[in-house]
């Protein structure tokens, strides 16, 4: 059994509409785990996002719009993002933020395809915390 543990990080979120639109991912980092065994194999891009981070994300990931002004664009590792996560379980916390953030770049770049057509399963792991922790606050 093969999963992913993936996060990104954002330029950040819209507030008053789809919170992806206008913002860009910035970061993507990914660990496999094979029969529930973190392996050496992993995936870690930090991405230019061509715009600014609002301040509001970057109080909260800290990476700034000097450090991305070098660094490749979502068109030109999503192919090796792709083949790393291809028919794979993601473990992702809160995984609509992320999953819908990844399918904007996809569409940004003319691919007709969804992060869901590429892995055999996805869990939220905030749902499964509120699921347990059902009066608790959690991020």
């Amino acid at each position: 059994m093969r999963q992913i543990v993936l996060d990104t990080e954002t330029t950040g979120i819209n507030k008053f509409n789809t919170y992806y639109l206008n913002h860009r991912i910035i970061e993507i980092g990914a660990v496999e785990i094979v029969n529930r065994k973190i392996t050496k194999n992993y995936f870690h891009v930090y991405l230019n996002p061509n715009r600014n981070i609002d301040i509001e994300a970057f109080r909260i990931h800290n990476i700034s719009n000097n450090f991305l002004k070098n660094k490749p664009k979502f068109k030109d590792i999503y192919k090796k993002f792709l083949l790393f996560i291809k028919n794979s379980e993601l473990i992702i916390h809160n995984a609509k933020f992320d999953i819908d953030f990844l399918n904007y770049e996809l569409s940004l770049i003319n691919k007709n395809i969804k992060i869901e057509n590429f892995c055999s399963n996805i869990i939220d792991s905030l749902e499964i915390a509120r699921k347990i922790f059902p009066c608790k606050k959690i991020i």
